[in-house]
């Protein structure tokens, strides 16, 4: 099975070129025959990547140590689930396992337009089989998974022990889910800019692709905070690591150009934008990859420096250029059929939206790369902090937070007084309330009391919404709240599941502002030594220690110390933390020592404990209380189920009742414009 991964890989490299020569040479002379054959070369392609990947996996479980990835990322006493996603947990793993999506991502684009977008789709496939033909070449020439060692070891490395963590089987293949789904909309654009076919045709299919890299982007970045919070112990979820920038600079374009589009559907609008993000995102995507993978930066979550990072790079040149010059000669077809009437309008809204979340991508961008060049430019990497990320995007992100709130109240083309008044009192009225409640309550920092603020005036305009909503079927149909709350969000799923995503997006902001009042203690304690600490509640902790344990598990040797907490008196759950020291099959230590904190979870704070080290019978021990990081999880989840929610395609009657179709008709646009 091996073997046959390993020519199935080259196999796979073939067909790839075969379907790119082929899509694009039908689209080109509107040979039926070509396009056919080319659509089956990337069938085909892909089920040699799955071959390939099955033929990985085998290695894996069954131990085969004469495969160098096999021996440096697994070792013959390493938990079978672990064994599974350390197909990963490497460059040349999660190279393959990209190949492995892409190229189920672009068959089944492929198959899903087998009968709609026959213009595009020649084009569609060929740029979809032109980038796997690129992640399967850098495979095979520059990070090849079925490289054999000369000589085959008794046991294997083993796998990093902070990748030893159930997140780490779900966070990168959720992220590389949303990464590399931005290639499909990618190949859209391209294709509607060959052809130029620029109307709204190529936005109806390119539309619920974003929405799939999205919702798995949100899923990944989410569990990539949990994973960063239970497993690196420093505290904290967020800490604008270069490869946490990476990922997220996709999802703030994306999220731009999801709210864009419903610009171009309603008014013909933006047709250059819209264009310019879903080129963007994917750009990104691959600069990611980039960062990730080159070694120019470094980071707790990137690989080792290899020759990927050149070829990377070269890639991203290439198409940056190509897109570029492909954009340039068709504006006059980008040409919007209407204009911007008024500066307080929903499309306006929407446009000040775009702007503040490009804006955020731009600073997040430019932080993450300034140690590269600077480096270029004087001989000396300068490290942005946290600080200048802090500075430029908090405020960034309060506008953006207010804007979440202003856009779906304000009527299209024109807004008028009287609507503002009528949309905005009620919402204005509970931020204020709440600001006003918190500052009475002792809330003096500026940047929480005005997130408090805005989150509630935000929530406040969620809950008009569906309130007015649920109350009109209530009067026509008399239907229960329940029911009509059921009815309401399936029978407008873009509309209510984009209010849901607004809800999940004013919890994370609240619970983000709580941790401007984290509290940090450090202690050192010998068994039966107590220590007080003092919450941001303002409720008064001890904490007992049980003294420090050794003992011995599969694959690693564990130090642990135990603490005995009560708040106010009463007791609580006993809170214990580790360092463990992994070694093989053979007893010999293998990585740094790792840290597995303790974690008592409430839904107002966390009680965070990190066992620093030993010094004979005492532990060092790091006690942090951080309000609110719970609703960061809630948030997340909810976000994922309102972009689920809007993703979910309506029945074909429901489509013809609503005008959905007719909405994203070129000529309905231009009717509307």
């Amino acid at each position: 099975m091996i073997l046959v991964g390993e020519l199935s890989l080259w196999i796979a490299l073939l067909m790839c070129a075969w379907s790119a020569t082929l899509s694009f040479a039908g689209g080109r002379l509107r040979r039926t025959d070509l396009i056919v054959s080319g659509e089956r070369g990337l069938y085909a392609g892909f089920g040699f990547v799955v071959l390939a990947s099955a033929g990985l996996w085998t290695a894996l479980l069954t131990s085969d140590f004469s495969l160098r990835y096999v021996a440096s990322f697994t070792s013959a006493n390493l938990p079978v689930i672990y064994k599974i996603s350390a197909f990963w947990g490497g460059q040349a793993g999660s190279m393959l396992f990209w190949c492995l999506i892409l190229g189920g991502y672009a068959a089944l684009a492929t198959w899903v337009n087998r009968r709609d977008n026959r213009v595009l789709m020649p084009w569609v496939t060929g740029t979809n089989a032109l980038v796997l033909l690129f992640f399967v070449a850098t495979t095979v020439f520059a990070s090849n998974p079925f490289e054999r060692l000369e000589w085959v070891p008794a046991d294997g490395r083993g796998l990093n022990p902070q990748l030893q963590n159930p997140a780490m089987a779900l966070h990168p293949p959720l992220l590389y889910l949303g990464y590399v789904a931005t290639a499909i909309p990618f190949g859209f654009a391209i294709a509607a800019l060959i052809t130029r076919r620029l109307d709204a045709e190529w936005l109806g299919a390119v539309r619920r692709w974003s929405l799939v890299s999205w919702v798995f982007l949100t899923l990944g970045i989410v569990l990539g905070m949990w994973w960063a919070y239970v497993e690196l112990g420093w505290g904290g979820y967020w800490m604008w690591d270069p490869v946490e920038n990476a990922s997220l600079l996709p999802w703030l374009t994306g999220t731009a150009f999801l709210h864009s589009i419903m610009i171009q559907e309603k008014r013909g609008m933006l047709r250059k934008w819209n264009v310019t993000l879903v080129v963007t995102t994917f750009l990104l995507s691959i600069l990611g990859t980039f960062i990730t993978r080159s070694g120019v930066i470094q980071s707790v979550h990137s690989f080792a420096q290899s020759s990927v990072g050149h070829w990377f790079a070269t890639f991203f040149v290439l198409a940056l250029v190509a897109t570029v010059v492909l954009v340039s000669m068709r504006l006059k077809d980008l040409e919007s059929p209407a204009q911007l009437e008024a500066m307080i309008s929903r499309e306006a809204a929407f446009l000040y939206n775009n702007l503040v979340l490009v804006g955020i991508a731009f600073s997040v961008l430019w932080g993450t790369l300034f140690p590269i060049l600077s480096e270029w430019v004087r001989g000396t990497k300068i490290t942005v902090g946290e600080s200048f990320f802090n500075a430029v995007n908090v405020p960034l992100g309060l506008l953006l937070l207010a804007l979440t709130g202003i856009g779906p109240l304000i009527a299209w083309r024109r807004a008028s007084v009287a609507n503002i008044q009528r949309q905005f009192a009620g919402p204005a009225t509970l931020g204020v309330i709440a600001a006003a409640a918190l500052f009475t309550l002792g809330i003096r920092e500026l940047y929480p009391l005005m997130t408090w603020g805005l989150a509630s005036f935000v929530a406040g305009t969620i809950l008009q919404e569906f309130w007015k909503g649920i109350g009109a079927r209530r009067t026509m149909y008399g239907e229960g709240v329940p029911m009509a709350l059921v009815r309401l969000v399936a029978r407008n799923r873009r509309r209510y599941g984009g209010y849901i995503v607004h809800a999940g997006i004013v919890i994370l902001f609240a619970a983000f502002a709580g941790m401007a009042f984290r509290k940090e203690y450090d202690v050192t304690l010998r068994a039966g030594e107590s220590t007080t600490a003092i919450d941001p509640f303002g409720r008064r902790w001890t904490f007992t220690s049980e003294g420090l344990s050794e003992f011995k598990a599969l694959n690693r040797d564990v130090l642990t110390v135990a603490l005995r907490p009560t708040v106010d008196g009463q007791p609580l759950p006993i809170l214990t933390s580790e360092k463990r020291q992994h070694r093989d099959s053979r007893g010999q230590p293998t990585f740094q020592p790792s840290t597995e904190v303790g974690i008592l979870s409430q839904q107002r704070q966390d009680v965070y404990l990190v066992l620093a080290g030993a010094i004979g019978d005492q532990a060092e021990i790091r006690i942090n209380f951080n309000p609110l990081v719970a609703w960061v999880w809630h948030g997340g989840i909810l976000m994922a189920i309102g972009g689920l929610i809007v993703m979910w395609p309506p029945s074909m009657r429901r489509r013809r009742q609503e005008g959905y179709v007719a909405e994203l008709a070129p000529q309905a646009v231009a009717v509307s414009a």
